[in-house]
């Protein structure tokens, strides 16, 4: 019987990606549009990337299993 391949979730590749030393990084939501009722503030916080809670690194990694 061959190995079953374990498969990479798609949405979550797109959406994290794992540094060197091994955390999970993303980007925010809501940077696209509707800008101007947003403060300069609170853009300059969305187009910075952020580290995953270590709540939630286990969940992620699981669907990252090649990444």
């Amino acid at each position: 019987m061959p190995k079953v391949k374990i498969k990479t979730n798609r949405a979550a590749a797109k959406r994290f990606k794992r540094t060197g030393s091994g955390k999970i990084v993303f980007s925010k939501s809501h940077a696209g549009h509707i800008l101007t009722k947003k403060t300069t503030k609170r853009k300059r916080a969305l187009r910075k990337s952020h580290i995953i809670d270590k709540s939630n690194t286990k969940e992620i990694s699981l669907l990252l299993p090649n990444g």
